[in-house]
């Protein structure tokens, strides 16, 4: 089996989970605390990894897709005991940092803006990533509201077609990120990979 980027992988699943079974329960009794919560976890991971290889062939990021199987599996669980729990925020299980393609991938959004014309890439940039409010955009770049929240969605639009020429990217059934790579043909961004390979 190979995971190298860009080559499919065979959905080997004894051979994979042997390999990152252990980072895995150690990813999961991070975020719950619990041995036996753990377990149960990461046995409903294997199944749902089970489930994926019956109909599909493998994926290109092996590491970066279990991750994400094993983040929504746990946000699951907490969003089926938020009623018993009192548990109202989840935004800390589906943003973790460790959630490894979803990381990978906003590594490459600023590179990627540049790709963008002004008019576009600077409301956005201060929108998505700077979390500035629409209201105090508009006002900084000199520009009505309405104008600002079109801009901001076109550029959204044009930034999601920039990551759809240049980038392979695998999503689950709720179109949470499993697996993300730079296409070989997108230039600029190989150019950026090698960079931070030196």
């Amino acid at each position: 089996m190979t995971t190298q980027a860009g080559i499919k992988t065979n959905c080997d699943v004894p051979a994979v989970w042997q390999t990152h079974k252990n980072e895995l329960r150690n990813f999961i009794l991070k975020r719950v605390k619990d041995q036996d919560l753990t377990n149960d976890i990461l046995q409903d991971v294997l199944i749902k990894v089970y489930n994926f290889c019956i109909s599909n062939s493998g994926v290109r990021n092996i590491r970066s897709w279990l991750f994400q199987i094993t983040q929504n599996t746990i946000t699951d669980h907490y969003r089926k005991q938020k009623k018993f729990t009192g548990v109202d925020d989840l935004t800390g299980l589906d943003n973790e940092d460790e959630n490894a393609a979803f990381a990978e991938a906003t590594t490459f959004i600023l590179p990627m803006l540049n790709f963008l014309p002004e008019e576009y890439a600077i409301p956005l940039k201060l929108s998505d990533l700077d979390h500035m409010k629409q209201a105090d955009i508009a006002k900084k770049l000199n520009l009505g509201l309405s104008a600002t929240k079109s801009r901001i969605q076109r550029a959204r639009k044009l930034l999601k077609a920039e990551f759809v020429t240049c980038c392979h990217f695998e999503t689950d059934k709720q179109g949470s990120l499993i697996s993300f790579q730079i296409k070989k043909s997108c230039e600029p961004l190989q150019k950026i990979i090698k960079k931070t390979e030196r």
